[in-house]
């Protein structure tokens, strides 16, 4: 049932960008502070809303819908809309940005307010990414997250190679763009040719035009290359995967954080680049499955070599990022509504481990194991809400990390045996890595003077931690809770990919510009 009556979809993009210019006005940094979590507040309570009146039974429709046209010349609307893949994300990523304004609430002491319109900026333009159903207009808001990510990293950095660092994601980033922007042209062409029209007239860049297309052999290969190549260089998957690893050793806590939340490469995966070539998505699975092994056991490899927390939990990131690549390339309901879940699961357990990073290092100035001895002695709040988020890392039951799993590992069996075991095998590395350094590094007697005199979680660090355990706990032992919000929704995008457009254009009617403007 579509809802275009109330621009919700609207109010979750611009408020945050709106707020970011009156913030950066503010004079009194006490007031800009209070203004931005004003913002941020009414940011979740307005995602919050949009969750809790959607309708999970709808499957693809889109709600919320908004549809204007942009450039009308070449086709372009102002196309927004949710379902059951971006539903939940919205309310997820408005906590995430919320929780990490608190936690580093006087932790930034240079340019605070511009700081503070940044990750608003950020905010609204990553709500864009989540929303927008015209390819174009994805393809802006998917480009704008580079300006505010890139001045995070440069200006607030904790480490001294901070500005490189910058440079080189917002370059790797490009690259990438610049793969999806060729895609998107691809399509939008190839729309054209289907109903024998003519450029730049019968251009469509609307996704449910574009995935009811149909593409011919060649042309549908070579989307898919491209989109997977735009979306693994975000996601991120080797060989594109250096950047992330670097981020996290110079980056500031709340950029690490919501870098290792947001999973925008990975939502693109699962939102664009299998639906719009599925017979492709299909075809090569058997590839998507490699790459998502390599990925997986590759990435436990080189976290079991670390000394750092940070950049242990960025090379962990990567391998979790492999088992989602594997329930996807399953291409049964298990693996995608696995994928589906591991999607909320980073932004909640990955996000945490990474802001307690962060805590650990503002109060030792170091993240090394060898700095770390003895933590739970000195921090025992810090270290009781660090094993929780560890332990949903690894998928224990009763956390949010463990029907993810389950899904994804049951889905591996099913489709691809020998992907199953190396998903079982990632998993054991995951829990040889993240023990051995939670024994080194948090367990014992402290080994310092500096550990022994840590403080431990401040009240506004303990809500923070606190809210984020109670959604690993609730989503952990009330799973349905996420995978009824996603069923009918995985159920459509798999029976698309199994049951694509046919060449001869059956099932294509070119005098329905977009679905879900019909009356």
């Amino acid at each position: 049932m579509n809802m275009p009556e109330f621009p919700l979809l609207s109010i979750l993009i611009w408020l945050p960008m709106l707020g970011a210019a009156a913030v950066g006005l503010v004079r009194n940094l006490q007031a800009a502070k209070w203004s931005a979590l004003s913002v941020a507040g009414l940011e979740l309570a307005v995602a919050l809303a949009a969750a809790g009146r959607f309708q999970a039974e709808s499957g693809n429709e889109l709600q919320w819908v908004e549809h204007h046209a942009w450039i009308e010349r070449l086709n372009i609307n102002y196309f927004l809309g949710a379902d059951g893949i971006s539903i939940l994300l919205l309310p997820l990523s408005a906590l995430l940005t919320l929780l990490t304004l608190l936690a580093t609430w006087n932790s930034v002491q240079r340019l605070p307010r511009f700081h503070l319109s940044l990750l608003l900026a950020l905010e609204g333009v990553t709500m864009g990414v989540f929303t927008a159903m015209d390819m174009i207009l994805f393809f802006l808001f998917w480009e704008l997250t580079l300006v505010p990510i890139f001045f995070l990293i440069g200006l607030w950095g904790i480490g001294p190679g901070r500005r490189e660092a910058a440079m080189k994601y917002t370059l790797v980033m490009l690259f990438g763009g610049v793969a999806l922007l060729f895609a998107i042209i691809l399509l939008a062409f190839n729309h054209a040719d289907t109903i024998q029209g003519h450029i730049p007239g019968d251009l469509s860049f609307s996704l449910p035009m574009l995935s009811a297309t149909p593409l011919s052999g060649r042309t549908e290969t070579a989307v898919f290359i491209l989109l997977m190549l735009g979306f693994a260089v975000k996601a991120p998957l080797p060989p594109f995967h250096t950047w992330l690893p670097t981020v996290a050793m110079e980056g500031s806590t709340q950029m690490t954080a919501l870098l290792t939340g947001l999973k925008l490469g990975v939502y693109g995966i699962i939102r664009f680049a299998m639906p719009l070539a599925p017979a492709s998505a299909v075809e090569y699975n058997w590839a998507l499955g490699i790459i998502g092994a390599v990925t997986l056991i590759y990435g436990a490899l080189v976290a079991m070599q670390q000394s750092n927390l940070r950049r242990l939990l960025a090379y962990g990131s990567i391998s979790h990022i492999g088992l989602v690549i594997v329930g996807l390339s399953s291409l049964n309901i298990q693996g995608i509504q696995g994928a589906l879940f591991q999607l909320v699961n980073f932004s909640i357990e990955g996000s945490a481990l990474m802001l307690i990073a962060g805590f650990i290092h503002h109060r030792l100035g170091s993240n090394e194991k060898v700095h770390m001895g003895g933590l739970a002695t000195a921090v025992p709040r810090l270290t009781g809400f660090y094993l929780l988020f560890m332990l949903a890392s690894l998928g224990i039951p009763g956390t949010s990390g463990f029907p993810a799993e389950l899904l994804m590992i049951v889905s591996a069996l099913t489709s691809h045996p020998s992907l199953a075991i190396a998903a079982l095998a990632g998993t054991i590395l995951g829990a040889a890595y993240m023990l051995s350094f939670t024994r080194q590094a948090f367990l014992g007697p402290a080994t310092s003077a500096a550990v022994r005199q840590l403080q431990d979680l401040r009240p506004r660090e303990l809500g923070v931690l606190c809210v984020l355990g109670m959604l690993v706990l609730s989503f952990g032992l009330w799973p349905d809770t996420v995978l009824e919000n996603q069923r009918a929704a995985a159920e459509v995008w798999l029976n698309h990919l199994l049951e694509p457009p046919a060449m001869d254009g059956s099932g294509f009617d070119p005098e329905v510009p977009d679905p879900e403007t019909r009356e």
